[in-house]
Order: C-alpha cells, then structure tokens, then sequence
C-alpha cells in the first residue's frame, strides 16, 4: 500500500479502527472518517504518533452531499485517493414486531444509502485516473441470518447486491468493486459487550475468537494492487462459522 491514500468510513473505532491501522503500517495515507469526529482524531493520533500518515474527517454519510463533502476533504488534504473502505454501519437488533418506520429508516440510510453515496463519490474521483479499489464491508447476517437483526441483515444482503452491481459496470473503468463479510467469534466491542462469543467459539471449526485485524489482513489485501482479478466478490471470513 506504499504511496496509496485510503477513505475508511466508521474507523474510529473497531474493525474500521484496526483497518486504518494495517492500512498506515503497509504505507498507506489514511482518512479515519467517522460521525464523531473527536474519537476519529484520537484514532488518527495514535497512527500519526507511531509514524504513520492519518488525518481525522467528520462527517454523516447519509446524503449525497455529505459524504460528497468527507471524499472532498479527504482528497485536498492527503491528494489521490486509491481505495474506499466502506465500513460504517449499524448494528440494531430488535424483534420483527418492535421494528419501527424509524428504526428501518435509520439503518438503511447508514448501511445501504451511506454507503451507495461513498461509492459514487469514489467512482466520480477514481475514474479519472483509470484505477481504484473499493471494498464494502458486508457480514455473513447477508447469508446466515439470526433472529432480531432481520432489517440488518436485508441491509447487509444489499451491500452484497450493490457489490455486484457496481463491480460489473466500473470494472471497464480500472476500479474493483468488492466486499468483505466478517463473521463469527470477532473481538469487536459489540460482540464482548453482547457477551455472545463463548457460544459462537463453540459453533466454529476454527476454535478461536478473531481479533479485529485478522479481518482487516484480508481487507487490506482485497484493497491492494496486488488483487487484480476479483470484481464483485463477497469474500466471507468466519473461521469456518459460516461457508457458503
């Protein structure tokens, strides 16, 4: 990733955390952009003070403009930019019966409309150097769903289909379009505070519990120039927990 600028959504924190990280030490340039700007300063210190390139964006991914408005500055304070990580997203997990209009809306804005808006201010900048990545961020809930998650897991089976879709009509134009779908026992703070992970560590071949960065090895390699030939790919990372 030597001399490459990278756009991660939601990386204040967890996996988006952990990805900006590998991005700096593989050379990377980074934009942490995050809603909460301050926590995506503190994230973009802790490169900058272990001798990486990082600078902090806020801003809502919700409309057009806004997230127009995190790819423009992200551009004019680090230049070109290579690759987007769509990593921001949601995770509500309510019974069928207790989803309401708002809590349906909220989700899709961020996981699917925030992350459909990215892409095409990604595609509007990548197109005119003729390359770029962008790995989207899906989940195996995509394919294996759980109970109480049913809107996230629909949103989630979106980003796959938006995958495909946007794979197949820029790859003319030199960027790849691909996903990543993490699953099963990951360290993140959502699954320790859940409390969840013991029982899915014993539903899971690999017998262990992932931390963050051995999801963000496998983003950083389906970023790099060194994948040449994947477009609208889903590349599910679970330990085993889930194998389609």
């Amino acid at each position: 990733m030597q001399g490459s600028n990278v756009v991660i959504t939601g990386a204040a924190k967890g996996l988006g955390r952990a990805t900006a990280r590998i991005m700096a030490a593989k050379g990377a340039g980074v934009a942490i952009a995050d809603i909460d700007g301050a926590a995506a300063e503190i994230a973009a210190k802790e490169i900058r003070d272990a001798g990486g390139n990082a600078i902090a964006v806020a801003g809502s991914i919700t409309t057009r403009d806004s997230a127009q408005a995190i790819f423009d500055e992200a551009v004019a304070r680090l230049g070109k930019i290579n690759v987007l990580i769509n990593n921001a997203g949601i995770y509500p997990r309510l019974p069928i019966l207790k989803i309401t209009d708002a809590d349906w809306d909220a989700s899709f804005a961020v996981n699917v409309r925030g992350l459909y808006n990215m892409m095409v201010a990604a595609i509007e900048h990548m197109r005119d150097y003729r390359s770029g990545r962008i790995v989207n961020i899906a989940s195996i809930d995509a394919f294996k769903p759980h109970p109480k998650n049913c809107h996230y897991a629909a949103m989630k089976a979106a980003v796959v289909s938006l995958t495909k879709s946007f794979g197949l009509e820029v790859a003319p134009l030199g960027i790849l379009v691909n996903a990543v779908a993490p699953g099963g026992p990951i360290s993140t703070d959502t699954a320790l505070n859940a409390g969840w992970l013991p029982s899915i560590v014993e539903e899971t071949p690999i017998g262990f519990t992932a931390k963050p960065e051995d999801i963000s090895e496998v983003v950083s390699f389906v970023a790099s120039p060194a994948n040449r030939f994947m477009v609208g790919e889903t590349v599910v990372v679970s330990g085993g927990y889930y194998i389609p």
